[in-house]
């Protein structure tokens, strides 16, 4: 448990060699000097070199912290980052922040661009990114409970680095976490969580939510809890165990998210029948007004996330699990599910071909090897149409949900709040037998 408030080290470029930056205020290099204005950094011969507008060289070394004089008024701002990587809403955004800038050597060319700032500043920009700083108090006030939990669980948990298992010939279990950082302690993007910038904190609720929750989190025992969170569940939660290591926590244990119990999908038939239709969850809406209201402009591009149907040729999949997987598997027979979690995702999946074949999980790695982005989730059932040999010719993948479907489902917390729910009893719902306690 913690006391006091932590400083957050979020890497907002990773292995970069050159950098833009715009110094809002005036910003002090380790020999005392303050500078502000436009500046770039580039990586050369083990040395981080940064210039100023005019291209003269003002520090050279192989790390650089720059601290803003006054914190309160002063902040920079970064003209190219990538968010949503890999993710079918990757693009590049203008970012400004508050805190220091911290420039750390990685290689001869390549160094990581991190923001160091107070966790509860940085929360305020995470919880805006994620979803919209219009969103409803009680939805951000649970949103940053879960965020600053996972948050500060995840920090105790790189102490220990948990790897999955060595890899067979035949069965590929992967999963991402924090332990995939090293030399700070969270991404900017999906990866961990969206953090993006002041910019984003444009509403007073937000303001408002973090200083209501200051110092709150979900516990459990005496440990804090690794609160999970995503965008929506397609009406089921999931557990841990589908997306990360073969661990369990009680207060991650799959629940309906509805206001009645439902219960979890334990065949392929449940799986068929429940992914399609479409039962009531508080996740199920498609009413535009509540989507404009609770997500980011980005996330309103993806129209069908409680149900949803992707089709490809057998050659159009093959292509992509091959140029995904790095597997060549012939032709393309069959896709079995194996294992499903609670939610009807699946964590082991078996891809059948006329060369190899070979057991995929967990749920993120499924998602990737069959898009060329990622899926929305791995909560899908598989259909063939063959020919009258039997050979594979083309597949349809009916899905539900959008992300791991482990936690606090975003949508379905921000409905919950539209219909009057508290963020008590949001957070009671998604982390069932968790405590909240205010640690500082």
């Amino acid at each position: 448990m913690i006391d006091r408030e932590p400083d957050i080290q979020a890497a907002l470029l990773q292995h970069t060699s050159e950098a833009r930056m715009i110094l809002e205020g005036v910003f002090v290099l380790p020999d005392g000097h303050g500078i502000n204005g436009e500046h770039t950094a580039r990586g050369a011969d083990g040395l981080i070199v940064l210039t100023d507008s005019d291209g003269r060289e003002i520090f050279q070394g192989k790390n650089l912290l720059l601290s803003p004089a006054m914190p309160a008024e002063s902040f920079f701002t970064v003209p190219d980052v990538t968010i949503g990587i890999d993710f079918h809403w990757q693009r590049v955004q203008k970012q400004s922040f508050r805190g220091s800038l911290f420039l750390s050597g990685q290689s001869p060319t390549a160094f990581h661009l991190i923001n160091i700032v107070p966790l509860e500043e940085y929360l305020g920009s995470v919880i805006s990114s994620e979803m919209s700083a219009g969103a409803p108090l009680e939805f951000l006030k649970a949103q940053a409970v879960t965020s600053r939990s996972w948050l500060v669980a995840m920090l105790d948990r790189k102490k220990t680095h948990r790897l999955p298992p060595p890899n067979r010939q035949d069965e590929i279990s992967v999963w991402q976490d924090v332990n995939d950082h090293e030399g700070f302690d969270v991404c900017a993007d999906d990866h961990c969580q969206r953090y993006q910038g002041i910019s984003r904190i444009a509403s007073e609720n937000v303001a408002r939510a973090i200083g209501a929750t200051r110092g709150v989190f979900l516990t459990s025992g005496d440990q804090i809890c690794d609160a999970r969170y995503y965008k929506c569940c397609g009406g089921r939660t999931d557990v841990y165990a589908t997306a990360w290591e073969d661990a369990s926590f009680p207060y991650l244990s799959g629940v309906a998210d509805a206001d009645r119990p439902g219960a979890p999908i334990a065949t392929e038939q449940d799986a068929a029948g429940w992914l399609r239709s479409r039962p009531d969850a508080f996740c199920n809406t498609a009413d535009q007004n509540l989507l404009q209201r609770i997500l980011p402009s980005f996330d309103l591009e993806t129209l069908n996330f409680y149900r949803w149907r992707v089709a490809y040729s057998r050659q159009e999949l093959e292509q992509i699990l091959r140029a995904r997987s790095g597997i060549d598997f012939g032709t393309l027979q069959n896709l079995e599910p194996l294992a499903r979690g609670p939610s009807g995702r699946i964590f082991r999946l078996k891809v059948v071909g006329s060369r190899r074949t070979v057991v995929v999980g967990k749920e993120l790695e499924i998602r990737r090897w069959l898009s060329p982005s990622h899926l929305l989730s791995s909560a899908f059932v598989v259909s063939v149409e063959r020919d009258p040999d039997g050979t594979a010719q083309n597949f349809l993948l009916e899905g539900g949900g959008w992300g791991h479907g482990v936690g606090l489902c975003q949508i379905g917390a921000a409905v919950m709040a539209v219909r009057g729910f508290r963020a008590e009893e949001i957070l009671a719902h998604y982390f069932a037998g968790a405590q909240l306690r205010k640690l500082y």
